[in-house]
C-alpha cells in the first residue's frame, strides 16, 4: 500500500492477542452504574478513543467479543477506526455501529480513504469524490459525527527508524537526510504546494456542503511526517500556516483538523496556542494526544513516551478542556514496551508497541483528564 492509512497502523488496542484468564468462581462486582463524577469522562468531555481492531465487524463474534472487553477493561468506550473501500453503505455502517454498541462500546470516527484521483487531480476524480460524498452522507444517517481523511501526494514513511529510549523501550525517531534526495515515485509524482491546494479546494468545496447537511464533520490529518519535501512533493499540511489556511478555504465546522499535539511540536509549534487558534473557531474535530523530542523542527525528532516529551501534555488537556472540546482523543503511538513484544506486537512505526503501551498511554491521559476537569 503507497500511503498507508493512520487506521491500518496500530491495530492493536482490539486486536486479539491472548485468551482472557480463567476467572474461575470469582464474585462479579453487581452490575450496577457507578455514580458520575464531576472529574469524568461525559457528555460534553473529551472522549478517550482506542482503534477498534478486531471489535470493528459487522457480526458479533467471540473474537470482537474479546477485543472489545480488553478495549473497555482500559475504561475506554470509544473507538474509530477504518472505514473501507468507498462508498460506503449505509447498512455496514450501522452494523458496525450496532455490533459495537452490543459491547458497550460507541463508535465515533472512520478513516476514509480511496480517492487518490481527487489527490492527484487525475480522470475520475469526480467519480471519486462523488463515492466520498455517498460516504459522508450514508455516516449521517447512521449518525457517526466525524470522517477523518489524509491528503498526502506522499507519506514520508523512510525517515522513520528505530531509536532506544529508557530501558530500550522502543522510540520512533524521524530524520529527514534518511529520504531527502529519494526521487519521486512514478505512481505519485512530484506535485507543488499550489497544485495541492488546489486539488484540496476543489475537493473540500463539493465534499464539506454535504457534510454539514448529513451533520458530520471532516478531520483532516496534519501531514505526518511534516518532512519539508516528500519525494519530490510539498507538503500542504505539514506547517501550521497550512492548518489555518485549510479552515479558510471554506469555512464550517464540518471543514476541521485532527489536532495532533505531536506533529504540532514537530514542526516546532505551541501545542497549547494551536489547540486555543483551532478550539476557538470550533475546528478542531479529532484529537491525537502524544509526545515528542525534537532535534531540528520538521526534520529531525524522536516520538517518546506520552509523559517525557518536550509537550506539557496537562497544559494542552487543560486548553482542550476550556475550549470545551468533547468528540474523540485518541492516545496514540504507544511506545514498544517487552511485554508487547513478547506477546508477539509488531508495529509498523520502527519503535511502535501494543496493548501493553496504549494501557499506559490510556492511564496518562485520563489522569491529565481528570485533573484537568477539576482545575
Amino acid at each position: 500500500m503507497r500511503n498507508p492509512s493512520r487506521r491500518t497502523v496500530l491495530k492493536t488496542a482490539g486486536a486479539a492477542l491472548v485468551a482472557p484468564a480463567a476467572l474461575g468462581s470469582t464474585r462479579r462486582l453487581a452490575a450496577q452504574s457507578p455514580r458520575r463524577r464531576t472529574r469524568d469522562e461525559g457528555p460534553d468531555t473529551p472522549k478517550i478513543a482506542l482503534e477498534a481492531g478486531a471489535a470493528l465487524t459487522t457480526a458479533p463474534s467471540a473474537d470482537t467479543v474479546a477485543a472489545a472487553r480488553r478495549i473497555r477493561q482500559l475504561g475506554v468506550e470509544h473507538v474509530l477506526g477504518g472505514g473501507g473501500p468507498i462508498p460506503w453503505e449505509e447498512s455496514r455502517l450501522q452494523a458496525l455501529r450496532t455490533n459495537l454498541k452490543s459491547n458497550g462500546i460507541t463508535l465515533g470516527n472512520l478513516m476514509i480513504a480511496g480517492f487518490p484521483s481527487a489527490i492527484y487531480n487525475r480522470p475520475g476524480r469526480d467519480a471519486e469524490i462523488e463515492k466520498v460524498i455517498q460516504s459522508v452522507r450514508a455516516a449521517g444517517r447512521v449518525g457517526l459525527p466525524v470522517v477523518e481523511y489524509n491528503w498526502y501526494a506522499h507519506r514520508a514513511m523512510e525517515g522513520y527508524f528505530l531509536e532506544l529510549g529508557r530501558a530500550d523501550a522502543g522510540m520512533t525517531g524521524f530524520d529527514y537526510e534518511r529520504m531527502r534526495d529519494l526521487p519521486p515515485l512514478p505512481q505519485e509524482g512530484a506535485h507543488t504546494a499550489e497544485t495541492m491546494w488546489t486539488n484540496i479546494a476543489y475537493f473540500l468545496k463539493a465534499v464539506v456542503p454535504e457534510a454539514e447537511k448529513a451533520g458530520v464533520r471532516l478531520a483532516l490529518h496534519p501531514n505526518d511526517p511534516p518532512a519539508p519535501l516528500s519525494r519530490g512533493s510539498e507538503q500542504i499540511m505539514g506547517s501550521i500556516e497550512g492548518w489555518k489556511k485549510l479552515i479558510s478555504l471554506v469555512n464550517s465546522p464540518s471543514n476541521g483538523i485532527t489536532f495532533d499535539c505531536g506533529v504540532t511540536r514537530e514542526m516546532g509549534g505551541d501545542p497549547v496556542e494551536v489547540c486555543k487558534y483551532f478550539g476557538s473557531r470550533d475546528r478542531i474535530n479529532h484529537v491525537h494526544f502524544r509526545n515528542v523530542i525534537v532535534q531540528k523542527p520538521n526534520e529531525r525528532y524522536t516520538e517518546v513516551f506520552i509523559d517525557e516529551g518536550e509537550n506539557d501534555m496537562f497544559a494542552v488537556m487543560k486548553e482542550l478542556v476550556r475550549q470545551k472540546y468533547k468528540l474523540q482523543m485518541y492516545p496514540e503511538h504507544p511506545r514498544a514496551l517487552d511485554y508487547d513484544q513478547w506477546a508477539g506486537i509488531r508495529s509498523q512505526y520502527p519503535g511502535g508497541g501494543g496493548y501493553a503501551g496504549f494501557a499506559y498511554n490510556v492511564g496518562y491521559t485520563r489522569a491529565m483528564l481528570q485533573a484537568a476537569l477539576t482545575t
